[in-house]
């Protein structure tokens, strides 16, 4: 919203998710396309183009796409970590990067312990809780200062330039907000009729399912205008139990989703290379975690400690990841799918959307790379923000 302002964020808002909705609808109609259901992003692709090529491509956006939003959670995790040590001691001898490498260190040690997406089903009810808490706590904060504070600036800071980049770099987070580029395999277990339940699943979801978001970032931007932080809970003040009790329940959250979205790499990883007979905490498939996944969060790790910009990363994914994946590929093979049975109007629309979302996620790209380049020259490498 800060970069944008009340007008074009609120209708920014509305527009993302219904453009992301319409996308992503195209996907589910294809989850069944030539008679069999297909539960991989890469595997849809590589069966309507028939390629191996596109396969491979795929999936590498799909990597970058996922390490990208792990990265983030890593960062998210760090700053909930750290607004919790400054509640008691604001002295930066623990700074940012620390608590990054012990939320790094935490989502490995759980990373190790759950073997598969399927053991995981006792912690996504927490995950709800964990999220309704953050929520709850957020918007009732900030509610509360709200009420309170003086008048806020709701103006759009920085230079003429500035403003441009950061409007452009805020379009692509609003886009990547709502998507994964990862829907076959999120709904891979959805029952029959799949295509029409996955619909339902996806209307849910961009209706009822968008409202909590919604209501957070307009009651953040309305009690603290351009002010606010990209992790809102750096802005509301007491009661400090809540706040406590709000940025525990962030972390543990982050911790859960980002081994959600690490699940793809992993399976890829196990099924590939790792797995072996007998039990999942066996010495070879322990050890095998370990190394493997150990390996791929420190990474992750070392590289949101380096540059810990949380907003500057959701531009940059959703330049390079979200954008091709669930824009403009999405539009193609549904152009290469249906290319029988489409009007010359249907087919114009969708070649008009493949065309803008490219060029938008090369501005988007660009935008992303400065704000980057900026934040590492005002804050530099390893920050304490």
């Amino acid at each position: 919203m800060v970069p944008l302002g009340w007008f074009a964020g609120s209708i920014g808002f509305v527009l993302a998710a219904a453009i992301s909705l319409y996308a992503n609808a195209l996907l589910a109609k294809l989850n069944e396309f030539g008679g069999r259901r297909h539960i991989r992003y890469r595997d849809l692709a590589a069966h309507i183009y028939g390629s191996r090529k596109v396969y491979s491509l795929t999936w590498a956006l799909q990597y970058i796409n996922l390490f990208m939003i792990n990265t983030g959670f890593i960062i998210l995790a760090g700053q909930s970590l750290k607004a919790i040590y400054v509640l008691f001691r604001d002295d930066h001898i623990v700074r940012l990067p620390h608590f990054i490498a012990m939320a790094g260190l935490v989502c490995a040690i759980f990373a190790f312990t759950i073997p598969h997406l399927s053991a995981l089903r006792i912690w996504l009810g927490f995950s709800t809780l964990f999220s309704l808490i953050y929520i709850v706590a957020a918007f009732v904060l900030s509610l509360r200062d709200g009420m309170n504070a003086p008048a806020r600036d709701y103006s759009i800071p920085g230079s003429k330039a500035s403003k441009i980049f950061s409007s452009i770099g805020a379009a692509a987070n609003l886009l990547f907000a709502f998507n994964t580029g990862m829907l076959p395999e999120i709904q891979a277990t959805v029952k029959k009729p799949v295509v029409d339940n996955m619909l339902k699943a996806l209307y849910f979801q961009f209706t009822a399912g968008v409202l909590p978001m919604y209501a957070v970032t307009f009651m953040g931007y309305w009690a603290y205008g351009s002010t606010t932080s990209s992790y809102l809970l750096n802005n509301v003040t007491s009661p400090i139990w809540v706040k406590i009790m709000a940025n525990i329940a962030a972390f543990l959250q982050t911790v859960i989703a980002l081994h959600i979205f690490a699940s793809p790499t992993y399976e890829y990883l196990d099924t590939r290379y790792g797995r072996s007979k007998g039990s999942a905490f066996s010495f070879h498939n322990l050890s095998f975690r370990v190394f493997v996944r150990g390996g791929y969060l420190s990474v992750n790790t070392l590289v949101a400690a380096l540059l810990p910009f949380l907003g500057d990363f959701m531009s940059l994914t959703g330049a390079f990841s979200t954008l091709p994946l669930t824009f403009i590929l999405a539009n193609h093979m549904y152009l290469v799918a249906k290319k029988n049975k489409l009007t010359m109007s249907q087919k114009s629309w969708h070649w008009l959307n493949v065309c803008v979302f490219s060029c938008m996620s090369a501005a988007a790209a660009i935008a992303a790379l400065r704000l980057i380049v900026a934040d590492s020259k005002t804050y530099h490498f390893f920050a304490d923000i």
